[in-house]
């Protein structure tokens, strides 16, 4: 079980530095017209921060994929979230200095993800049949369709809404990759899961990379840990069979709630600020 934490921690690192370097890259390119636009992610992708950023991801990715074999989706999902931590982390590095507040939620976050880590108890997916599959990839249409009437909606709405989308389809692929039975090429090119994931995480980053690119940075950072974190939990906790260790479901909810509250404290760190933090 430890292992699929640390393969969890692994991905929320690379997740945390991806986040940085894909932020700047959107602020960087040229907007284009309103709303959702498909060509935003080919123009990103002519910046080499945006293409790292997506090397990092694919390894954070592989990373998730274990843990999530080995894990409950919401211990998994809340050490995602400390990829903003990571991110606060790695500001400091960049100049930016952290104020009491922020090294305090990083403190939380750790402590959090500690008590996730003594409730958890180790398990595989619970089968699921191709109705959930379906059902799965009706999801992905529902948000599609949800990004896009976002995108269209004036900057008050636009911004929270793209972010909360954006991390509902981060869910998906999330719920998809845990179902995948193994990573075996033929078990990945006959089960539909595999292409809900790819669809979902690309729809995902052409939602986050708008909301970065035309509203505030924290805005979307935390309406997307929260879409990326407590969908995913839920369905795994109603649908895929996850518990944690007897006795410890109260430990369980604190450390989730403790994870992802710290989290979205450190939202404005989704991309590098140049001001200094009191």
């Amino acid at each position: 079980m430890w292992w699929g934490l640390l393969c969890a921690l692994g991905a929320a690192c690379a997740y945390g530095v991806a986040s940085v370097m894909q932020a700047v890259a959107a602020r960087a390119t040229d907007t284009g017209g309103d709303g959702v636009d498909p060509k935003l992610l080919v123009r990103v992708l002519g910046q080499w921060k945006f293409v790292l950023g997506l090397s990092l991801d694919f390894l954070g990715f592989l990373a998730q994929i274990v843990a999530l074999h080995v894990l409950p989706l919401f211990v998994v999902q809340a050490a995602l979230a400390a990829s903003l931590a990571v991110t606060a982390v790695a500001a400091r590095f960049l100049g930016v200095r952290l104020g009491k507040r922020e090294w305090l939620a990083v403190g939380v976050v750790c402590a959090g993800l500690a008590l996730l880590g003594a409730a958890a108890e180790s398990e595989g997916s619970d089968p699921v049949g191709l109705g959930f599959r379906l059902v799965l990839i009706g999801a992905v249409a529902v948000l599609a369709v949800a990004g896009i009437v976002a995108g269209k909606t004036g900057r008050r709405v636009r911004t929270p809404a793209l972010g909360l989308v954006a991390g509902l389809s981060f869910g998906v692929v999330a719920i998809a990759g845990r179902i995948i039975p193994s990573l075996a090429p033929l078990d990945l090119l006959t089960d539909p899961a595999t292409y809900t994931v790819a669809v979902a995480g690309g729809m995902a980053m052409l939602f986050y990379a708008t909301a970065l690119q035309r509203g505030s940075v924290t805005t979307s950072t935390a309406m997307m840990v929260l879409g990326e974190t407590v969908f995913p939990s839920l369905v795994g906790v109603l649908a895929l069979g996850d518990r944690t260790r007897p006795g410890f479901a109260v430990v369980a909810v604190a450390g989730f709630a403790l994870a992802v509250a710290a989290a979205l404290a450190l939202a404005r760190f989704g991309e590098p600020a140049t001001e200094t933090v009191n």
